[in-house]
């Protein structure tokens, strides 16, 4: 994204002001006229992009060190300020606005999105909207937005608390975030061998009204054979601040593994989903926040405690957060409620 705007400067410019003029107007002797000039100039600025690209990634490299990796080992989540651009959050926050105004789901459609478990089990858990969205955009709204008939009772682009789960796949802006030169090379950088994107979530929490997410461990809902191949990138899109619902974690709390899993209901249950096993009491002293500014990524250990509080703030706090998976060696639960289909099997994070 800085690139591009980089490039659009750079060929705005005149000659004389492009970096390296000097070199640019010995190597224009001879060329034929403003023809002659203009290839001249797209040739150096394509090199001159290139060459500013390759800085960044080896700067942001240069910056993801051994200690910071060790660190994540350590706790199970790792905060990389300045990770994306402000550029970048804002092309996924105009871009998720375009997506609301096109947004159309018949009222019978409408969910509310929870964390509680008997709240989840009654709204996605009975919803095929929900069950199916793994390979689709598909819109989730906040509690007390909607009457009993599914009419909103806020304007709609204030009802949503988060659009899924196939971003990834399906959107160009959030396609190119997610499979980015820079987020590749972080995987590598973290040993990741076949990493598979298995789901990706723009998340709204509203000003006021953005629910709570209780602790949990996203394995839970998203598990695998051997535990510790999933992975999520946590991205900021504006400040998140302890005022509006900033992450909370527990540290270390991803070698205790898991004790409840989310999985799909046998057939003719009354719900599409149910739970197995329960979530222990944490001690709320435990948990340490995690402020992280606009353009921070958070990775977050598919098995580290973590949580987020009611929004109760004027700010909103939108992120766009994708989770993979190490496929190597690594068995997807048929019993998770998310499944690859035949239209959209999970892409390779690298391309």
């Amino acid at each position: 994204m800085r690139t591009e705007f980089l490039e659009r400067q750079l060929l705005a410019a005149q000659p004389a002001q492009l970096p390296g003029a000097c070199f640019c107007r010995t190597l224009g002797k001879g060329s034929r006229g403003e023809a002659g000039k203009s290839a001249l100039q797209r040739a150096w600025v394509a090199s001159w992009v290139l060459l500013v690209g390759s800085w960044e990634l080896l700067s942001l490299m240069a910056s993801v060190t051994q200690q910071q990796i060790q660190k994540f080992h350590q706790d199970g989540f790792l905060v990389l300020e300045g990770f994306f651009t402000g550029e970048e959050c804002d092309s996924m926050r105009s871009q998720i606005q375009r997506i609301v105004v096109e947004m159309e789901v018949p009222a019978h459609c409408r969910t509310e999105f929870s964390t509680k478990e008997e709240e989840q089990l009654q709204a996605q858990g009975s919803s095929d909207y929900f069950l199916t969205s793994g390979d689709k955009i598909r819109f989730f709204f906040e509690k007390g937005v909607l009457d009993e008939r599914g009419n909103f009772l806020v304007p709609k682009e204030k009802s949503i608390s988060k659009i899924g789960h196939a971003l990834h796949a399906h959107d160009p802006v959030f396609k190119q975030i997610t499979h980015s030169s820079k987020v590749q090379e972080l995987g590598r950088k973290l040993g990741l061998e076949r990493p598979v994107v298995v789901q990706s979530m723009y998340i709204f929490k509203q000003p006021g009204i953005g629910g709570e997410v209780t602790p949990h461990q996203d394995a839970t809902f998203l598990h695998t054979e051997p535990l510790g191949r999933v992975l999520g990138f946590w991205i900021a899109l504006e400040d998140a601040t302890q005022e509006n619902g900033c992450l909370w974690f527990i540290p270390g709390s991803h070698t205790n593994g898991i004790t409840r899993r989310m999985v799909r209901a046998a057939s003719g249950s009354s719900s599409c989903v149910e739970f197995v096993g329960s979530e222990p009491p944490y001690d709320d002293s435990q948990f340490i926040p995690l402020p992280v500014s606009k353009g921070g990524l958070v990775l977050i250990h598919g098995e580290v405690v973590h949580k987020s509080d009611l929004n109760s703030s004027a700010s909103s706090r939108h992120v766009f957060t994708f989770h993979v998976m190490e496929a190597k060696g690594t068995s997807w639960s048929k019993e998770n409620w998310l499944q690859p289909t035949p239209e959209l099997p999970f892409p390779s994070l690298y391309t």
